[in-house]
């Protein structure tokens, strides 16, 4: 039988919640603990929405890494949420990667995001920069939450409490604010650019795998490994979130989708390695795509309704609620925990386990990859993890309920 962990966090009101294989989490006054952190937020009401585009399940979350060291923002006077070592400043342009290939929840729940982005609207001293959401369907994509590949329709499907709030809805109808946008890289993804190209959109190739280059709706030149083209270099002010929803994948393939496997909605298929990427190179390409081109500053695993039985998110019957989320800056410590907590427990199916020989293999490929090019180690932009690990005894979670 597996060990059972408890931990009661060191938050007024905070809920004590069972959980595996992780450790205790430390209390206030005890030595740093150098585990890789998890942050869970439980029990996310159904009607997520506390003040206007409040979130409880982003902010309960932003609250819970706060206490434990991890800000949100950076800013020169600290404070519960921010320091001068948080994630987002003023003025970054930070991408929002979703997983919009598919719809219904098949892709990152909508209102979840829109949590997101109005908590980077509100950084405590003054947001300038933009937030950009991003996909790249290989195809199949659609920010209208509307793509009619496996379903046979075109209607929107937005996987929200409200079906018709897709991703460019919160753009275009819910917030209208022109520091925030989204860029669907479909149409780009067969065009490839040279280093001295900074104008057209399009595709760089860095050894094995290929990323993004393109101009944002407010005029930023985003060059995905660079940073910020300003007409003479690149500046560092380029964030990128990662926010995949935990889901089934496929039956000798990848197994389940989370973050490293949302990567594959930034390279480009069409560089020539789509056959080594599916799925012999899965654990190479993600953890390239993590280590050498570029880091998400956080992780968020969208598992309010997971698809345990269906890459599309439907039908009905193949989805759950679990009204839970989980961060990390470790996407190796968070994909692994997701699947054997969260995702394996909805239907005891042996394949989502992460000891399963199909995604052992891709999630240690992935770990040495990024271990072997030095780890993360970007204390300058605030991720303060820097070797990624499946082993569950080098990992704490700190774990909540959406209010606490």
């Amino acid at each position: 039988m597996r060990r059972r962990h408890f931990v009661r966090l060191a938050l007024a009101g905070a809920a004590s919640l069972p959980f595996s294989g992780c450790q205790t989490a430390t209390s206030p006054g005890e030595p740093t603990d150098t585990r890789n952190p998890l942050f869970r937020v439980a029990g996310i009401p159904q009607n997520a929405f506390t003040t206007g585009d409040r979130h409880a399940g982003i902010d309960t979350l932003l609250d819970l890494m706060g206490g434990k060291g991890l800000k949100f923002y950076r800013t020169s006077v600290p404070g519960p949420e921010n320091g001068s070592n948080g994630l987002i400043a003023a003025g970054d342009v930070v991408l929002i990667k979703v997983n919009a290939q598919w719809k219904y929840r098949g892709c990152t729940n909508t209102d979840l995001v829109r949590g997101l982005v109005q908590r980077i609207l509100e950084h405590p001293e003054g947001f300038h920069g933009e937030v950009v959401i991003v996909e790249n369907g290989q195809g199949r994509g659609s920010l209208a939450c509307d793509t009619s590949s496996s379903y046979g329709d075109s209607a929107v499907h937005a996987n929200a409490e409200d079906e018709s709030h897709s991703f460019l809805w919160l753009v275009d109808s819910h917030f209208r604010d022109p520091r925030v946008s989204a860029f669907l890289l479909d149409p780009v993804r067969g065009t490839f650019i040279g280093a001295g190209e900074h104008a057209a959109d399009g595709y760089r190739v860095f050894e094995n795998v290929s990323y993004p280059c393109f101009t944002t709706a407010g005029g930023r030149r985003v060059e995905l490994r660079e940073g910020i083209w300003n007409g003479t270099a690149h500046d560092a002010n380029l964030k990128l979130i990662n926010v995949p929803v935990l889901k089934h994948h496929d039956t000798g393939g990848s197994e389940f989708t989370g973050a490293l496997k949302l990567m594959y909605g930034l390279v480009s298929m069409s560089d020539g390695q789509s056959s080594f990427r599916h799925y012999g190179g899965l654990g190479e390409t993600c953890g390239k795509m993590m280590v050498s081109v570029h880091t998400p500053v956080l992780n968020i695993m969208d598992a309010i309704w997971v698809s345990h039985a269906a890459i599309t998110g439907y039908p009905a019957s193949a989805t759950h609620r679990s009204d839970t989320i989980v961060a990390s800056q470790d996407p190796v410590a968070l994909d692994y925990w997701a699947a054997k907590n969260v995702l394996y427990p909805i239907d005891n199916n042996e394949r989502h386990r992460p000891d399963f020989a199909g995604i052992d293999a891709w999630l240690t490929a992935a770990r040495d990859v990024i271990a072997g090019r030095g780890g993360f180690a970007q204390e300058s932009r605030g991720i303060l993890v820097r070797t990624p690990t499946k082993t569950e005894a080098e990992m704490v979670l700190y774990e909540t309920a959406a209010g606490s």
